[in-house]
Formats: structure tokens, C-alpha cells, sequence
């Protein structure tokens, strides 16, 4: 047994769009498929469904992010859900690390997103999930490309440069 302890991946950014707007892209299905996945499924209450789905043609269980759910929520500051790792990490797929996403304003045009996933083992398989997402949410804040734009809807738009 190791005494190490797994890391916390920690990211920020300031997306130029109001709270609302920011909040709503990551909590609505038209917001994440703006920005996170293709298709999604999401029922805004503690224990519903926070599943994005990134493989559309893959059969049932390697679609994305089948099983999580929401484990929090503080509207419109604070979504926390558990997530897992993708289908080509089988030894740890079926276990669940957790996400927190907080949002805050910084004046009405600007909300600061902070992104934390945690939850992980010391195993080298862990250790790949590792790898792997800290690719996938960005090596850090600064390297990940985001725009936001008002469609007509209204909705802002995120996009994370097909990192995420």
C-alpha cells in the first residue's frame, strides 16, 4: 500500500458571460450539448441523472458518462456530481470519482468557473484516469479555449476546444 495521496485536479476560468447564462449552460441539456457532449441526459435534483454522452454510435455503458448523478446542488453557485472514467478504462469505469463546479460573478459580464475532480485512487490504473483527465478538462485553465457567444435563444454558449 502506497501513502501517497491522489492529487485534487483543480481548473479556472473566466468565461465573458453573466452567472445566469453560465449557470444554465452547464445545467440545462441545450447548455451542456452547447459546450460538453452531443447528447446528455440531466434532472437538476440531488440524485438525478448528470450523464454526458460523448460516443453516440457505442452500445449501451460506453456512450460517456452513463450512471453519474447529481450530488449537490446551490443555484446558481455550486453543481457537484459523480462521474467515471471512459469506456477504454475498464479497470476503473465502474466506480465514480466526484466533480464540483462553482461559479461565481466577478461584475455582470463575467462569471469565474472553478472546476475541481476528485476522488481517486493510487492505483496505476487511477493513475491513468488521472492522465487522462487532466488532459480532458485541460492541462490548466489557461490552455483550454473557451468562447461564449449569445445564440438567438439566448443561451450562452461554451465551448472547451474538444477537450472535454
Amino acid at each position: 500500500m502506497t501513502d501517497q495521496l491522489p492529487p485534487m485536479l483543480a481548473f479556472s476560468e473566466v468565461i465573458p458571460a453573466p452567472l445566469a447564462k453560465v449557470w444554465e449552460a452547464w445545467t440545462t441539456e441545450d447548455g451542456t450539448r452547447s459546450f460538453f457532449a452531443p447528447e446528455c441526459r440531466l434532472e437538476l435534483i440531488p440524485g438525478g441523472s448528470y450523464e454526458m454522452y460523448f460516443n453516440l454510435d457505442s452500445p449501451v455503458g460506453e456512450k460517456g458518462g452513463e450512471g453519474c448523478k447529481i450530488l449537490a446542488i446551490d443555484p446558481p453557485f455550486m453543481l457537484s456530481f459523480t462521474w467515471n472514467a471512459p469506456p477504454e478504462l475498464p479497470a476503473i469505469r465502474s466506480q465514480y470519482t466526484h466533480v464540483v463546479i462553482r461559479l461565481s460573478a466577478i461584475n455582470e459580464s463575467e462569471t469565474l468557473v472553478q472546476l475541481t475532480h476528485d476522488g481517486w485512487g493510487v492505483t496505476p490504473e487511477w493513475k491513468q484516469g488521472i492522465a487522462y483527465f487532466q488532459s480532458a478538462w485541460g492541462e490548466s485553465a489557461s490552455q483550454v479555449a473557451r468562447q461564449v457567444y449569445q445564440r438567438s435563444d439566448g443561451l450562452a454558449e461554451l465551448s472547451i476546444s474538444n477537450r472535454l
